[in-house]
């Protein structure tokens, strides 16, 4: 995947970002989502992280105007998309988590197709397709059905779809899924560019390790409710595992003990030892007192990413 082109009659100036205030969503006798509140600002990655059936795919289809909210408020760059979904769907590229494509129509007239819907000439549109094409890496399938992608392949079809209009909000559902390690690494590139061009990005992903290196921001979902900004810091708060090794290999567990760490605080696991932190100070006093030991340290790191400390630190001290 390359830089994305420029592109004169796209919609990238900076904008307004996504607000949503109170909004709940329910079919029949299921509450999907119940009380969502949050703001994503323009160049900003906001992960939107949650189990399972926490409402995630039903808040981005809402804000998508696929979906009607029984209840709140939905801004995307200022306009509601309930009252004006016309004008919100040209700001916003949507990429759901199954593609959903033209089976006989090749990966370019697909891309052309997606684009003269926006209202563009087909001249216009054939020059944005190559251009998406080349973007997202697909240029040796251009010609051929859209039926013969693989997963990893449809992902990328689906990410140029979503990017046809320029969009100036991006909502992605598990963009990820089925790409290979190098594709996912040039998708975070593509993003975080994207992200520095002033544009809103709201990714749903249930791979918090590759969130963790892309967002600057995080909504945490659970039975359809947001967590407060109360409940997020606390559980950032919260003493945190972790992971240590050294040349000594099973000499750590004593050599840990040796400078006062508590064996209560140690654990092991296959990778080595592990040690309860209360804070990033109680990190720095060990390491300092490990290397002031002689111990050859190798690794010293938190054992799980921020994002999912802080999912396991809301599920464990409840989200309120």
């Amino acid at each position: 995947m390359s830089q994305l082109p420029v592109y004169p009659g796209g919609a990238s100036a900076v904008g307004a970002g996504i607000v949503v205030e109170g909004v709940r969503r329910a079919f029949g006798a299921v509450e999907a989502v119940r009380a969502v509140s949050f703001e994503a600002q323009p160049g900003s990655v906001t992960a939107l992280i949650g189990p399972n059936g926490s409402g995630k795919t039903t808040l981005l289809l809402m804000l998508a105007t696929l979906l009607r909210p029984d209840a709140g408020r939905i801004l995307i760059d200022g306009v509601d998309p309930v009252a004006e979904p016309r004008a919100v769907r040209p700001l916003i590229g949507w990429m759901p988590d199954a593609l959903g494509s033209w089976n006989n129509l090749t990966v370019h007239s697909a891309l052309e197709m997606t684009h003269r819907f926006y209202g563009h000439p087909r001249a216009v549109a054939t020059a944005r397709a190559w251009e998406l094409i080349h973007l997202v890496g697909l240029t040796e399938l251009a010609t051929r059905p859209t039926r013969v992608l693989s997963r990893g392949r449809k992902q990328k079809l689906s990410l140029a779809r979503a990017l046809a209009n320029d969009p100036r909000v991006l909502l992605l559902d598990e963009p990820a899924s089925g790409l290979d390690p190098v594709a996912r690494i040039e998708l975070r590139e593509l993003l975080l560019g994207l992200a520095a061009e002033g544009r809103t990005i709201l990714i749903s992903s249930h791979v918090l390790s590759e969130l963790d290196e892309l967002a600057t921001d995080a909504v945490y979902l659970d039975h359809g409710v947001t967590a407060s900004r109360e409940a997020v810091a606390r559980a950032k708060a919260s003493s945190r595992v972790w992971r240590v090794k050294s040349l000594d290999g099973f000499s750590l567990g004593p050599q840990l003990e040796g400078i006062g760490v508590d064996a209560s605080r140690i654990g092991a696991d296959s990778q080595g030892f592990t040690v309860a932190m209360a804070d990033e100070t109680d990190a720095a006093a060990v390491l300092t007192a490990l290397v002031a030991a002689g111990v050859r340290v190798t690794w010293f790191a938190p054992a799980s990413g921020e994002l999912e400390r802080t999912m396991q630190g809301l599920r464990d001290g409840g989200a309120a």
